[in-house]
């Protein structure tokens, strides 16, 4: 149902009713950044965000994410029919399995119950819900500002591409243009495929300090199909 107003945000750039020049990618990202964490909390200290991710098929899942970014620590927990738990700390991850720390091959196989899963899902939390202040880490190279649309709302468009190295896909961030508040975001693969995914912000989770989106919703570019929800249900500080 999101098909043909997504699609026109990659498409058509509208001209600004005032006349007034976009901001520079550096003006909207630090904009954007005072609106949704003025005193830089995401990424100096920890929080522990609990989320309710739900899929198409009908399950869902309590997932617990503690994010220390500074003190480069993080936790996971997520319960469905088992519940799994990882933390890295110090260089070091540990994992268990329905609070065992000894599973069978097969049981690390079926639930993915190893360090580069753990990894590669602390860059996951950290960077999706880390945005958009994540877009200051280094080797994010930001393009140009374009005034354009995005789930049929003007909005600003901010192309994000990443040096070598340091990431491989393009993404493309929209913000409100009377709020800066980041509303949505898409990545791709290989753009000239149209492949990659779009993601709806819908809500605000407003607590300690920050503004983060409450809730975002996953589509594929290619047939607009809805991947699944996640949905933030608490939000702390924690030592």
């Amino acid at each position: 149902m999101y098909r043909a107003a997504l699609l026109l945000s990659s498409i058509v750039f509208l001209a600004s009713p005032s006349g007034a020049e976009p901001p520079s990618a550096g003006q909207l990202l630090d904009r954007s950044i005072a609106y949704h964490d003025p005193d830089g909390r995401f990424l100096s200290q920890a929080h522990r965000l609990s989320f309710l991710e739900t899929r198409p098929d009908g399950s869902d899942r309590q997932t617990t994410a503690m994010i220390d970014v500074a003190g480069g620590r993080f936790e996971l927990v997520r319960r469905d029919k088992v519940e799994v738990a990882g933390v890295i700390k110090d260089g070091q991850c540990t994992m268990t399995l329905d609070g065992r720390s000894k599973f069978s091959e097969e049981e690390r196989e079926t639930h993915r119950l190893s360090c580069e899963r753990l990894e590669m899902m602390r860059n996951y939390y950290t960077y999706l819900w880390g945005l958009p202040m994540k877009l200051r880490d280094p080797g994010t190279l930001l393009g140009e500002v374009t005034e354009t649309t995005f789930s049929e709302r003007d909005v600003y468009g901010l192309r994000v591409t990443y040096q070598e190295g340091v990431g491989d896909d393009t993404w493309y961030a929209y913000f409100d243009r009377e709020s800066f508040a980041l509303i949505g975001y898409r990545f791709y693969h290989d753009e000239t495929k149209n492949d990659g995914e779009v993601i709806l912000l819908e809500g605000e989770f407003e607590a300690a300090g920050m503004r983060l989106p409450k809730s975002r919703a996953w589509y594929t570019h290619q047939d607009d199909r809805h991947l699944g929800t996640d949905v933030l249900t608490a939000l702390k500080a924690v030592d």
